[in-house]
């Protein structure tokens, strides 16, 4: 079994939990190189805002030696949390995160920007984009042939599954696939908001916004730059739109479907509906079982949600993230390779089951199930 020194590591996938990696594998000499379907780093939107735990994502942010570049970039304010009433829109209690396990310092930060952050920090040449992978095959030796959707294949001595929901990596390990959840978020999206829309601006404030009632919830969070990311959330089945007969192109048509569905809620809570800047994207919601676990097999692995997809509540890029660099970690210190992934494993996969039950309990909180 050859060690980190001299060995050949693959991560697949450059997100935020594979990039931890390579950035902290880096940071201690090791080679290291990632895979990357996407055809560029801006070849597509990276999504909302991340609230980074002290407990979790802002450790792994310390080991990889950007955490003091984060805070220059992070919005502590966006740590603020509304929760309004469904029919008045007047603010109630608080009942936001609780405030332990350093839940009181969770400064938000764009993914986007979190994820240009790790980019600029590895040797220049680390992604190689436009790199598909179909599939990886164990060898039996302790090695990985990583198999690409153009034909051609690579070995190496160890593969690290970093590459998303749908990881072509993980059935190399487990024959687990993510399931629907019962729940859907469909988002918005609306720019230069403290002027085009500054009712909208004063209600979410810098932070995020919540409404929840009868199993569906509309939430806003404050990015930056100005723009606010909303999500109408409800509890329907996973192909809710061709039951109702409905293009998701067609965002007036989509639009008249989810105001009957929210009838009745105040009318200030209704513009997340009526006035948005985009169009509407459907995003329903998946997740692995729980627990997702796997026999250890040597010269692979998995990080983030590939090997442990669950409600986006908070957790997934801390998670992530701190999988990153926990791997890398044990890949530096323990003797061997596999070693290390054992090691790396017997942390993350406990770690990781707890989260994730805890995830799915918070989604029956915040939409509980309608014949409950």
């Amino acid at each position: 079994m050859y060690s980190a020194h001299d060995s050949r590591i693959a991560v697949v996938g450059a997100g935020l939990g594979g990039l931890a990696c390579a950035r902290v594998l880096q940071l201690h000499g090791r080679s290291v190189t990632v895979f990357e379907g996407e055809a560029s780093v801006d070849a597509r939107p990276q999504g909302g805002t991340l609230d980074m735990h002290a407990d979790t994502g802002q450790i792994a942010l310390r080991a990889a030696g950007l955490h003091g570049r984060f805070r220059t970039l992070s919005r502590p304010e966006g740590q603020e949390w509304r929760l309004l009433d469904t029919a008045t829109a007047a603010l109630l209690p608080d009942q936001g995160p609780a405030d332990d396990e350093g839940a009181d310092d969770r400064p938000e930060i764009d993914r986007g920007q979190l994820r240009g952050l790790l980019l600029e920090s590895l040797t220049a040449g680390t992604v190689r984009w436009g790199r598909a992978v179909s599939g990886v095959t164990p060898l039996g030796d302790g090695t990985c042939r990583l198999l690409f959707s153009d034909g051609t294949a690579e070995d190496f001595d160890l593969v690290v599954g970093a590459d998303g929901a749908w990881s072509r990596v993980r059935p190399a390990l487990s024959d687990a696939t993510p399931g629907y959840t019962g729940v859907t978020f469909v988002e918005a999206g609306f720019d230069d908001c403290d002027t085009r829309h500054a009712g909208l601006a004063r209600m979410v404030g810098d932070g995020t916004m919540l409404a929840k009632a009868g199993g569906k919830a509309l939430f806003a969070q404050r990015n930056s730059n100005g723009h606010i990311r909303a999500y109408i959330a409800f509890r329907a089945p996973e192909n809710w739109h061709v039951a109702a007969g409905l293009d998701l192109d067609d965002a007036t048509a989509v639009r008249t479907h989810l105001l009957k569905i929210f009838d009745g809620w105040h009318e200030s809570l209704l513009h997340l509906l009526r006035d948005s800047d985009s169009g509407f994207v459907n995003r329903p919601l998946y997740a692995l079982p729980v627990p997702h676990i796997w026999e250890h097999t040597p010269g692979v692995t998995l990080l983030g949600d590939a090997a442990h997809l669950m409600p986006p509540l908070g957790l997934g890029a801390n998670l992530a993230m701190l999988d990153g660099t926990d791997l890398a970690h044990a890949l530096v210190t323990e003797p061997t390779l596999d070693d290390g992934v054992r090691a790396y494993e017997s942390v993350m996969l406990p770690r990781s089951a707890e989260a994730a039950k805890g995830c799915a309990e918070g989604l029956g909180h915040l939409l509980p199930p309608t014949d409950s």
